[in-house]
């Protein structure tokens, strides 16, 4: 029974071209960790504000919000493997510059603002062609839940131990250290496409306009509310739980009166229960209910929560820290799977940008929103005030999600019954 859980679970590296894909992300998500960590450390330590943390994140992924349904379009109209080379290489500039500024002192607010605006727009892009190349590199459109599920993994560990890593390096030499070393991630993104045997698959000739195509993915997710309601959960968790990790650096330096390194721990075991979160995922049965699994993952998110913000003792925080990372990663993946497993092919891009859209314009709105109440009722109180909140999502959605899922299913039977009594009259 293990083996063939085994065998499901790391079924996806099947495919060469996966596994050149799965190694080189794992490298730049490992640059992109430590540049993370880095980023909000040197932000709290100039300005000692969570509402300052909550604006860096705004910076960088709100203009993601903007671009990203623009992004899924160009994924479906453009060579997506060539839209992620460009991404990365401009992903490397915008690292290398600030490295630039940190070494040499010119450092500032308004400099990390600005380029955490510039990765926000190479974000909205890069993800929506990412996240679609996934399909094309498997062997079998039956190991894209695992392929979904292991490049999640891969993200995870990465966000388990870049942090930590970060914090070491941040306290021995510095942040334009970390700058640098993801600054030389990107290059592994760049070799591993080069080395993939890639099929030239003709786009289509098509003469309609961006915004039509954009209003045709949204006119798509509207006529399929199983589909909508998802993105809709994710967008309302985005909002107001989700945001949780804007508190991270002031229980570090304030509750558990740590540094960086502290910091970097706090983040890791929330990587750790990422980690165990998705390899979970990528183990289930087919035939597991997905939508079970979304409402299940918010629940335990939620109780991560609120366990997480009273607890002072920093070990048992750690566990707790570890059950908020494996909520969390699992309700976004599972809302990925369920978008990417159910939509049609030709819309699959675009319906991937609308969840980006819908994550990357809640969580900057959010972090603005959590690190605001923060400052005036204090961290612990607002991530128990999330935890609240997550499980009243759950119970919200748990009935619309199954009802929608049913009437379309239904709808879907009573139609092939209408077929086949025609076929029969004639």
């Amino acid at each position: 029974m293990n083996k063939i859980s085994n065998i499901n679970t790391f079924r996806a590296f099947r495919s060469t071209n996966y596994t050149l894909y799965f190694f080189g992300r794992s490298v730049s998500q490992f640059g992109t960790w430590m540049q993370r960590t880095a980023v909000v450390w040197v932000i709290y330590s100039m300005t000692h504000s969570a509402f300052m943390l909550g604006l860096t994140v705004f910076a960088e992924q709100f203009p993601s919000f903007l671009f990203s349904a623009f992004g899924g379009v160009a994924a479906d109209r453009y060579n997506r493997y060539k839209i992620v080379q460009i991404t990365q290489i401009l992903s490397l500039i915008q690292a290398s510059l600030l490295a630039f500024l940190v070494i040499t002192g010119h450092q500032n607010i308004w400099s990390f603002l600005i380029l955490s605006v510039f990765l926000g727009i190479i974000n909205a892009y890069d993800v929506p062609a990412r996240q679609s190349m996934i399909n094309e590199v498997v062997t079998d459109d039956e190991d894209l839940p695992s392929a979904l599920s292991l490049s999640a993994a891969m993200a995870s560990l990465a966000k388990l131990l870049g942090p930590a890593l970060s914090g070491i390096i941040l306290q021995q030499f510095g942040a334009g250290i970390c700058f640098l070393i993801n600054a030389g991630s990107f290059a592994a993104v760049m070799i591993s496409i080069s080395m993939m045997k890639i099929k030239a698959v003709p786009k289509k000739t098509n003469k309609k306009g961006t915004f039509t195509e954009l209003a045709e993915g949204f006119r798509y997710i509207k006529k399929e509310p199983s589909i909508g309601l998802v993105i809709l959960m994710l967008s309302i968790t985005g909002f107001l739980i989700l945001p949780y990790d804007t508190l991270i650096p002031v229980y570090a330096k304030e509750i558990f009166k740590g540094d960086a390194t502290t910091f970097g721990y706090i983040s890791a075991f929330i990587g750790a229960g990422a980690v165990m979160g998705t390899i979970l995922l990528a183990s289930l049965k087919k035939g597991t209910s997905m939508r079970n699994f979304l409402i299940l993952s918010t629940v335990i998110l939620s109780i991560g929560l609120v366990c997480f913000s009273y607890t002072t003792h920093f070990y048992l925080s750690m566990f707790f820290a570890m059950v908020t990372g494996f909520g969390a990663v699992t309700q976004f993946t599972t809302c990925n799977i369920i978008v990417q497993s159910e939509v049609i092919p030709e819309m699959r891009s675009r319906a991937i940008s609308i969840l980006l859209t819908a994550i990357f314009g809640m969580l900057p709105l959010g972090s603005v929103f959590i690190g605001f109440i923060s400052e005036k009722i204090g961290a612990p109180k607002t991530l128990l005030f999330q935890g609240i909140a997550g499980i009243l999502i759950a119970l919200a959605f748990r009935n619309l999600l199954f009802k929608k899922k049913k009437t379309k299913v239904v709808n879907e039977q009573l139609l092939e019954e209408s077929k086949e009594q025609f076929i029969n009259k004639i």
